[in-house]
């Protein structure tokens, strides 16, 4: 033992640290110009990992070390500014009516421009509207048919005249839109065949008229009481029945007239409807067909014919009248417009022809 106290150094002591050995070694290596890990000089045969046991190495992930151009904030938009009143939109008026009767396409998403009616309702104008040029030279091609018939014999004539009251039932119910209305449409158009064959069977007595439509009136009715509809439904049924039947079986005059009468009175009314639809003021309208219907009628049978043809002109404008109210469709406007204006003048064209003989 010695005599030194414990803890003190002792410099022969061998149990030196690995810590102590390793400073030394670095220190001396330093001296020497050479770090830790690098030779001298260059020995072939030193070991390579020698040098790993003073480099620390990594085993883990590394982040990159590039530096990363700065994320500039997001713009942040200004507060709108607060938006104006409004003012409120005027509703323009409405355009006029065009020249001509053009109606827009019926379909089942709806039409984008408004017709004729529509337009007209909405301004509160005059629910008329007239059928126009083409449905006229149909009453003009008719009438034409109805004289030449007449000239031709009593059978002749009764081709155009069992059309003409076709076309009347049928029109008539469509005027008052009921549609499709093929019982009343039947109804009537078989009264005026029944009319045409008691005239026939009569001799063209014009009772045969009066008592065929009697009986139709009171089988019109028959019919509407067996009706399971609302009684104003039933009422509105009976009516419209009630006055095709009758204007049918009236056209049946042209049957029970004389020929000169037919002839006058059915080229009058064909010359009338035509000078009618040309575009004028209606009143002027009105004067020249009447005078055109008269010019007519004095073509064909003298002075006589004038007056037969003016009179039954004036009833045909009123058929005309007729059938241009409540804004027509085009089906009424080829039907009761054809129709009506001579179904209408058929009565006087038989009662003038019997004052004027």
């Amino acid at each position: 033992m010695t005599n030194q106290p414990y803890g003190a150094y002792d410099p022969s002591y061998q149990g030196q640290s690995y810590q102590d050995q390793s400073y030394q070694d670095q220190r001396q290596a330093a001296a020497q110009g050479v770090w830790p890990g690098q030779q001298a000089h260059e020995d072939p045969y030193a070991d390579p990992y020698a040098d790993q046991q003073y480099t620390q190495q990594w085993q883990g992930q590394t982040w990159e070390t590039q530096t990363q151009p700065p994320v500039a904030p997001a713009a942040v938009a200004p507060d709108p500014a607060p938006a104006a009143p409004v003012a409120p939109v005027t509703p323009e008026p409405p355009a006029a009516p065009e020249a001509g009767p053009e109606y827009g396409p019926a379909t089942l998403a709806g039409n984008s421009r408004v017709t004729d009616a529509q337009r007209a309702r909405a301004e509160g104008r005059s629910p008329i509207i007239e059928p126009g040029i083409q449905p006229a030279a149909l009453t003009a091609l008719l009438g034409l048919l109805l004289a030449g018939g007449a000239a031709l014999g009593t059978y002749a004539l009764l081709v155009p005249l069992v059309l003409l009251q076709g076309l009347t039932a049928a029109g008539w119910f469509r005027l008052n839109g009921m549609w499709p209305a093929r019982q009343g449409i039947a109804l009537g158009f078989l009264g005026a065949l029944a009319a045409d064959a008691a005239l026939l069977a009569s001799d063209r007595s014009p009772a045969a008229i009066l008592g065929t439509l009697g009986v139709w009136v009171l089988l019109s009715l028959v019919l509407q009481l067996r009706s399971h509809a609302d009684p104003d439904e039933r009422m509105y049924g009976l009516m419209a029945t009630v006055v095709a039947a009758a204007l049918a079986i009236a056209a049946g005059g042209y049957l029970a007239a004389d020929a000169s009468a037919v002839t006058a009175g059915a080229v009058a009314v064909a010359a009338g409807a035509v000078v009618r639809a040309l575009p004028l003021p209606t009143p002027v309208s009105v004067v020249v067909a009447l005078l055109a219907a008269a010019g007519a009628g004095f073509a064909v049978d003298g002075s006589a014919g004038a007056a037969l043809g003016a009179g039954a002109a004036a009833c045909a404008l009123i058929g005309h009248r007729v059938a241009s109210y409540d804004y027509p469709s085009r089906f009424v406007h080829f039907t009761a417009g054809v129709a009506l204006p001579l179904a209408a003048a058929a009565p006087a064209v038989y009662a003038l022809g019997r004052l004027v003989a």
